[in-house]
């Protein structure tokens, strides 16, 4: 961050990134080289570590958060504060009166800007060269494609993979399928992509840390549901259950429709419950492991409202205080959902048993989830457990992530 005005710092969970990042934030306003950060991060990580973690590795900075209603975020930019963070989705509220006299720019959890015609992407690109040193912060590039480099970099450094992203799929991709806008990698695109944006990347790798991290261990678990509906979806894209009727517009559709009544219900338009055999495999697992703590994650807003009937002392991050009594072990099933709670948030302290009712699509959330967990601060081994049902989907969504974990396995490697 000293040598670069624009870089890239990748970073696995726990690695310390946040540490590193506010150190060199710390001496770059000391220094003078600074005026006024600017961190953008994901609402939770807004709110529940970067004020928690300023202390710990930047003491005596000033932070405020621009949180909650409009006046309270123009409040937080107005205030003397030496680093304003604030959350992307506020994004497009953002106006150069809010940000003048700010000269460095924070992207915590870069993969939130990885798509350029999005509208959060186009609210801060508005102001892009105001921020004469930008910094994004990320686990990986390449979390669901090599495609997600190019938002990435053209929001730190557009000189790293160009202005266009026409020209950028051009050059390192063909196309495959001219109706649907699908590209392929060109072979050695991905090591060519990593050459160029290396110089402007730095990979910090957990080094002597990292064997005193407790190991991870993921368990499949199998089990089997009544296939004939299911079988019917794929086939047909329409059910005809006894009180509804489930119907798929398109295979985008389908593939949805089938991940849920993989799960045990199909939404009709309202959450129609087919099978619990997941329920079973769960209710079996916490009765193994003596009903030890544990984060169940979800990914459909119907599995949580079972298990919050079947498990009503349960908890969701919502409930008041409820981080704190997760991680003083007040809590002995916490529900999580990916997509709300998967980046930057510490439960390490309060149990090391998690379960997953449905898998995400994304490799990043996915591995952030169990990186909640699996960080610095654990003191046991954490143990993972995918329920899966027998001849779905679920089945090529895990192989779907396994591919992608190779594909980030790799880029890694091009950037040591």
């Amino acid at each position: 961050m000293y040598e670069l005005d624009y870089s890239m710092m990748l970073a696995s969970v726990g690695a310390g990134k946040t540490a590193a990042a506010l150190t060199a934030m710390k001496e770059l306003l000391a220094a003078g080289h600074i005026k006024r950060w600017l961190v953008l991060a994901p609402k939770r990580v807004c709110t529940h570590v970067w004020p928690l973690e300023a202390p710990k590795w930047a003491s005596g900075l000033t932070i405020a958060v621009a949180d909650g209603t409009p006046k309270q975020r123009a409040t937080a930019f107005s205030s003397k504060a030496q680093v304003v963070v604030m959350a992307y989705d506020n994004l497009q509220w953002l106006t150069a009166a809010h940000i003048k006299g700010f000269d460095g720019l924070i992207l915590d959890e870069l993969t939130r800007l990885k798509n350029p015609s999005g509208q959060r992407f186009k609210a801060l690109f508005r102001f892009i060269a105001q921020f004469t040193t930008r910094v994004g912060l990320t686990g990986s590039f390449t979390s669901n494609g090599l495609e997600d480099c190019f938002g990435q970099c053209k929001i730190v450094d557009q000189r790293l993979l160009g202005r266009s992203k026409g020209a950028f799929l051009q050059q390192y991709f063909y196309l495959v399928n001219k109706e649907f806008n699908q590209w392929e990698p060109r072979p050695g695109a991905l090591e060519a992509v990593m050459e160029r944006i290396k110089p402007a990347t730095f990979v910090l790798d957990a080094g002597e840390y990292k064997d005193k991290l407790p190991p991870l261990h993921t368990v499949e678990i199998k089990c089997s549901m009544d296939m004939a509906d299911y079988r019917t979806m794929k086939r047909d894209f329409v059910v005809q259950f006894p009180d509804a009727l489930a119907i798929a517009a398109n295979a985008g559709v389908v593939t949805q429709k089938l991940r849920q009544m993989a799960a045990g219900f199909a939404y009709v338009p309202e959450a129609l419950w087919l099978s619990d055999h997941k329920f079973e495999a769960l209710a079996d697992l916490l009765d193994e492991n003596q009903h030890a703590n544990t984060i169940i994650v979800y990914n459909f807003v119907a599995e949580m409202e079972e298990l919050k009937r079947r498990y009503p002392k349960a908890q969701t991050l919502d409930d008041k205080d409820a981080i704190a009594r997760w991680n003083a072990g007040e809590i002995e099933l916490l529900l999580l959902q990916p997509q709300g709670a998967a980046h930057g948030i510490n439960l390490q302290h309060g149990g090391h048993h998690m379960v997953f009712m449905s898998l995400p699509w994304s490799l990043e959330l996915y591995e952030q989830t169990i990186g909640r967990l699996h960080r610095s601060g654990q003191k046991h081994p954490v143990w993972c457990y995918v329920i899966l049902t027998n001849g779905t989907i679920d089945e090529r969504v895990l192989a779907a992530l396994r591919d992608k974990r190779s594909l980030s396995d790799i880029a890694l490697k091009e950037l040591t």
